[in-house]
């Protein structure tokens, strides 16, 4: 069986504002052969884009590199401004063991890549997630905490060396967390107000980092070409703490401050069971066994053999 990884880096840049620019960064990830770039999504209010790749170690880390390159020729930092927290051109490349890669390969990945950013590139990195050098840095929002602006500080302080690269940002392409992790899924809520207090009081709420949901992180931001307010989350492990659960809480608070939900989306790929679980939960599903119910778990089944 051949090996997969996923990896799902992030870039401080949207279609909205860079058409051209983005449209390189697509290029750049069909650039090489055994990685296939599954999703792309892009959001000018968050000024930032998602991509996913899936293909051989091999293969993603190649192009892992060659995108933060092309994004380090296309972003300056100094110019850039949305509202999502942000800290680099290539804001965060997560690898994630897919098929026959362990979590040890992912993390041996983000080193070697880690090393050669700052190599050829003199982008500096912190290792986060499966890959932290210290427990400290396994959230990400810990490592992003002060974003481009106050990182050069931060680099400053004791603790907050780069695992890779000097006590310094790179110029225009800022800092890069690297790391291995299970995978999430990103996950946000939009509410029919324009209050964006309202969905910065339902974060508090519903993430772990505030008394909340475990494995859940959240934040409210200010959806400026609807004029709505959006609950964006990352839901680290939706065994944990599934989809439908922050779904109803976050639905109860906004009747609470008098508004409601008039939808929801997904950032990239999500893993089939984080939506069987809503099916299972919404449709109040007695005995259901996803893995003999589901046809296409049978059909994989059937191809893999």
């Amino acid at each position: 069986m051949a090996k997969l990884v996923e990896c799902i880096p992030n870039f401080s840049l949207s279609k909205e504002k860079n058409e051209a620019g983005y449209n390189t960064l697509i290029e750049v990830a069909k650039s090489v052969p055994g990685c296939i770039l599954f999703d792309a999504q892009t959001d000018g209010n968050h000024n930032r884009s998602v991509f996913t790749l899936l293909g051989s170690p091999e293969a993603v880390e190649e192009v892992a590199f060659r995108l933060a390159k092309k994004a380090m020729e296309l972003i300056d930092m100094n110019h850039h401004v949305g509202e999502h927290s942000r800290m680099g051109a290539t804001d965060v490349i997560p690898f994630v063991p897919t098929m026959d890669v362990t979590v040890e390969e992912c993390v041996e990945m983000s080193k070697r890549l880690g090393k050669r950013m700052w190599d050829e590139l003199k982008i500096p990195s912190f290792l986060y997630e499966d890959s932290a050098t210290v427990p400290e840095r396994r959230n990400l929002a810990t490592c992003r905490k002060g974003q481009f602006e106050g990182m050069p500080e931060k680099l400053l302080q004791p603790e907050w060396a780069p695992d890779f690269g000097g006590r310094k940002i790179h110029p225009t392409a800022g800092i890069t967390a690297i790391g291995a992790r299970p995978p999430l899924v990103a996950f946000n809520v939009n509410l029919a107000t324009s209050d964006v207090q309202i969905a910065k009081n339902i974060a508090k709420v519903i993430r772990e980092s505030s008394g909340g949901f475990k494995a859940c992180k959240a934040m409210g931001f200010m959806l400026e070409d609807r004029g709505i307010a959006q609950v964006s989350m990352n839901m680290v492990n939706y065994e944990v703490t599934s989809l439908p659960v922050v779904y109803e809480m976050i639905r109860a608070m906004a009747e609470r401050y008098g508004t409601h939900i008039v939808g929801s989306e997904l950032v990239g790929l999500a893993p089939a069971k984080a939506l069987l679980d809503c099916a299972e939960f919404y449709l109040k599903l007695e005995n259901f066994d996803y893995k003999n119910q589901v046809m296409e778990y049978h059909l994989i089944d059937m191809l893999g053999e």
